[in-house]
């Protein structure tokens, strides 16, 4: 099993954009999925996390305000609205999500990463 992440490209600063992700098989079912980002030469950091059901979010200070992370449980798909972009954000998106699956075990997933690039 693993992530298909969907939704990046270039936009202008202010511009929005809307990243979806989900497993490329069925699973039993998804615990925590989140959206992290890299920049060339910085470190992977946590961009935004949403829990179990949906009941708790978590966003970086950076992101607060501007993105909106949201999840389908009919679609196994979590999703990554982010408006207001600025250059700042252009950097490589992954997603990532903790499940449970056919066979009864439970991995942690990433996907292939997905580019933004956001101009000023």
């Amino acid at each position: 099993v693993q992530l298909q992440a969907s939704g990046g490209g270039s936009v202008q600063a202010g511009g929005s954009l809307r990243l979806s992700c989900r497993p490329s098989k069925s699973v039993l079912r998804i615990y925590d999925m989140a959206w992290y980002r890299q920049a060339p030469g910085k470190q992977r950091e946590l961009v935004a996390l949403i829990t179990s059901g949906g009941d708790t979010t978590t966003y970086a200070d950076s992101v607060k305000g501007r993105f909106t992370i949201s999840r389908d449980d009919t679609r196994n798909t979590v999703y990554l609205q982010m408006d207001n972009l600025k250059s700042e954000d252009t950097a490589t998106y992954y997603c990532n999500a903790d499940t449970w699956n056919l066979d009864f075990t439970r991995t942690t997933l990433w996907g292939q990463g997905t580019e933004v690039t956001v101009s000023s």
